[in-house]
């Protein structure tokens, strides 16, 4: 019975796709289907005695050079800001003094010289 079930849903499909050829070829000589969703209103072609807005080649220009005007501010405050010296941020601590240094050094290379000597 699995069997003749099995031929038949093969002879469906291949009718399916007999019918499917037919139509192909009889709708040849009129406009094809169109298929899937139909375009959003604001995706469609503009009505046709409506055209589509160009820009003039002067207007083009103007912004070319409205553009180029503003890059070329842009660039020289970023040039006038690598220029300028950078100031030292000033911290909350008092600068260490020269005793201090020493006193410090000295703390660190005896913990070096104790964990060379360890190792």
């Amino acid at each position: 019975m699995d069997i003749l079930q099995g031929i038949v849903a093969e002879l469906k499909r291949e009718a399916s796709r007999i019918e499917r050829a037919i139509a192909a070829l009889a709708g040849l000589g009129s406009q094809p289907v169109k298929q899937g969703r139909p375009p959003k209103p604001s995706q469609a072609k503009p009505v046709s005695g409506q055209k589509r807005r160009r820009m003039s080649a002067a207007a083009r220009a103007r912004i070319a050079a409205a553009k180029k005007a503003w890059w070329a501010k842009q660039k020289g405050k970023a040039a006038a800001k690598k220029a300028a010296p950078a100031q030292k941020k000033a911290s909350g601590r008092k600068p260490m003094s020269l005793a201090m240094r020493k006193k410090l050094s000295a703390l660190m290379k005896a913990r070096w010289a104790e964990r060379k000597r360890r190792a």
